[in-house]
Parts: structure tokens; sequence; C-alpha cells
């Protein structure tokens, strides 16, 4: 008879049970073998956020998921006193190779890893004359593919943040893993964070204009904040259009784009920036207040020097981004949809140190196609953001004019599924 205590007792044993299934497996694939090719490997770099989930697994959705991968091998092309990896090696039962060849090959003369790891992002590597620190991520992708075409075999690539500082390069990247056939995955921990509330742009949507106020500084951060608003604007009416022109304005020109009238074209929704300032967690305050709106004065006097974006989309969408160091320490997203008063509008959370949950966001996805041989989301959002950068930053240092993009047209659809974190 199922009364009060044995129907507890069932909850119980389900409960238990739930607790040491894991959230997603691939109980009947055999174990993957990983290669980690990296600038640098250091704590807080993206090699100690990313590599080592493959090394000590990471929380998903209320388990501790240890990946079906293993790290055989790697290699780090700076090497200071504070590199983890030989200790990481040596814990965890892999080698770190003098280069890359050897490292895809794991010391033997053929391709022997399943998965490669790409992580150029951290390290000394010198700025151009527009502000980008050239890390050789295309320097390395191309050593890897080198090995796939002697070898005669190819693996699935994952590429952290930008493909490439050049837009040409990043463009031959995605269409040498086109043309030799296997999937190529990049990008930000942004579109696959969790967000607060937690919303999805509606299917088919119209969107007028859109806004996204982050912090950092430029060739980083402003990927990161590039690839929030992306992730959103993808989703629209039609998909992906591409870009048809970009312009960084900084410091007093942002402030004068701030205060043009509403529906100018020279500025931005002030009901959108509103928004994002009301999603914020991080908003900055006078001394002893908390939780008030800043006043125009506050802003000016907090924000030493604010950097904009604009950018025009190929169908005439609108969209902003703003860095406004002083101001907030995080990312906010808003949207005007047509027919709807309210904006679409939400905070993308990402938690501090040391345990930088969004990075294991970032490598759930990697996993999946590391696993599954399909990429979640295409490779084509992170080769936008990539020009966008690069256009931005070209702009912001050639005077602030409005520049152009014709290379940006890039046309693509989005996954169905955006794939951001909710459990």
């Amino acid at each position: 008879m199922l009364n009060r205590r044995n129907f507890l007792a069932m909850s119980s044993g389900l409960t238990l049970s739930a607790l040491v299934t894991p959230a997603f497996a691939f109980p009947d694939a055999p174990r993957k073998r990983l290669a980690v090719i990296t600038t640098s490997w250091r704590y807080g770099t993206h090699a100690w956020h990313m590599a080592e989930r493959f090394l000590a697994g990471y929380p998903l959705r209320g388990h501790w998921h240890k990946p079906s991968i293993d790290v055989v091998s790697a290699y780090v092309d700076q090497r200071p006193d504070d590199n983890l990896s030989p200790g990481r090696a040596k814990e965890f039962g892999f080698t770190v190779y003098p280069t890359v060849a050897e490292a895809l090959r794991c010391g033997g003369d053929k391709l022997n890893v399943d998965a490669v790891l790409l992580i150029g992002e951290h390290g000394d590597y010198p700025l151009n004359e527009f502000g980008q620190k050239q890390y050789p991520r295309y320097q390395l992708f191309s050593q890897i593919v080198d090995v796939f075409r002697k070898d005669e075999r190819t693996t699935p690539v994952f590429n952290d943040k930008h493909l490439s500082w050049k837009f040409a390069w990043a463009k031959e990247m995605v269409d040498t893993s086109k043309q030799m056939g296997f999937p190529l995955l990049a990008g930000s921990s942004l579109p696959v964070t969790w967000r607060m509330p937690s919303i999805e742009m509606p299917d088919d949507a119209e969107i007028e204009e859109a806004l996204v106020v982050a912090f950092g500084s430029t060739d980083i951060y402003d990927f990161h904040a590039l690839e929030t608003l992306q992730c959103m604007m993808e989703r629209r009416r039609g998909g992906e259009t591409g870009v048809r022109s970009i312009q960084a304005l900084k410091g007093d020109a942002v402030w004068s784009a701030m205060n043009a009238p509403t529906g100018s074209q020279e500025g931005w929704s002030a009901r959108l920036f509103e928004a994002c300032l009301s999603r914020s967690q991080t908003l900055a305050q006078g001394e002893t207040f908390s939780h008030r709106y800043p006043t125009p004065e506050q802003m000016r006097e907090w924000v030493k020097e604010p950097i904009a974006y604009r950018i025009e989309y190929v169908d005439g969408t609108r969209a902003t981004m703003l860095l406004m160091n002083g101001l907030v320490t995080d990312f906010t997203f808003a949207a005007k949809l047509k027919g709807k008063t309210d904006p679409l509008s939400t905070l993308f959370y990402l938690p501090p140190n040391p345990n930088v949950t969004y990075s294991a966001a970032l490598m759930e996805n990697a996993e999946k196609m590391f696993m599954t041989g399909k990429a979640p989301y295409p490779v084509e959002r992170t080769l936008l953001t990539s020009g966008m950068v690069e256009a931005a930053l070209q702009s912001l240092t050639g005077g602030q004019k409005r520049l152009m993009t014709p290379h940006l047209g890039v046309i693509y659809q989005p996954a169905k599924d955006s794939t951001f974190w909710r459990g």
C-alpha cells in the first residue's frame, strides 16, 4: 500500500539517484583524447578557466560533471615562472610538448587526439596601431590545420574568444574548417551564461533598437559585450544579415550622443539605457546611498572616458554598445521590440573568481561538440563579432568616423537552442 511513509521513502530514493546521475553524458561512447593548445597557463588565464574543466570536471545543473574526455597533451606558447602547466601535467598525467605538432601527435608521427582546445588569450604579445593585442590564434590554428592536412585526419576545434584580431584571417579560419569538413566553435562565455531574468529573444521578433551596457577595456571586454549583443540580435526576424557600418565614439562625443533627442540617428534610446541600468547588480552609488538612479552629473564624474560603438545592420536595425567604466561592472542588454511598450531586458550573470562558473557553461558547449562532432551554435557569430571589434577600433583610432563595413556582410541563421544556462 502506498502511504505517506512509503511515498517519502520512494521520493528520497529518487532524489539520491538523481544526485548521482550525470546532467548529460555519453555512456556508450569511447573516451575522447584532448589536446590543449594555449598561449599561457597561469592562474586566472583562460587556460586555467577552461582547460582545467576537462581535468577536474565542473558543476552542471546540480551535479559535478566529469567529461568523458581526457587531456592527453598540451602546448604552451609562453612559460613564465608561474606557469601552471608542469604541475597540472604531473597531477593529471598528460605531457606538455615543445611544438603544436608534437602535442597533436602526442610525440608520435600521426594525429593522436580526438579534439583540440585552442586558447589564444593572455601572454606577452605586441599591440598593433589600433590597440589590438596580436594573439597568435590564427598562427596556432594554422599549425593545427597543417597537421590535419599532413596526417589526412581532422578533429573538432574550439577557439576561445575572437577568431583573430584580423578579420581576413578569421574568415580564412572559418572557410578552412568548412572546406576540410571539421566542426569549429568559437567565442565568449557571455552568450551561454545565466541570464537574470532567464529570457530568450522571442521567435521572429522585430527589433527596432538594442543596447548593451558593459565595462572593461577595448579589444577585450568590448568583444564580450558585442557577443552579448549578437547572441540576441541574431534571433531577430530573418536571422543575421551582417553589419553595414560601425562608428566608435569616446569621451565628450559619447555624452553628446547620449543627450541627442529621442529617435535621433545620432544617439540611442534613453529608455533602453534606463532598462540596462535597472538590470545591473553593480550600479555605482554616491557615498552613503543605495540603489539610486545616477544623475547625469554623477555619470560624468564617475565615467572618465565612456566608449560607444554605434552599429547599423544591413537590414537597418540599429544597436549600441557602451563601455561605462566607473558606472557598472557587469553586462546588461535591452531591446525595443516592434509593438511592445516595455523593453526586453536582462543581465548576463558572471559569477566571481575563483569558481567563474560561466567558463563551465562555455566548456559544456565545447564538450558537446567534441563528443558529437557538431557545433551547438554557428561559428559565424564569432566571425562577425571578431570583425566588429576590428572595425570599431579602426574607427576609434581614426577620428571616430563612421566606417562602412561591406566585408561584415556575414549572413547566418541562429541555432534553434540558444544554449544559455537556465538550471
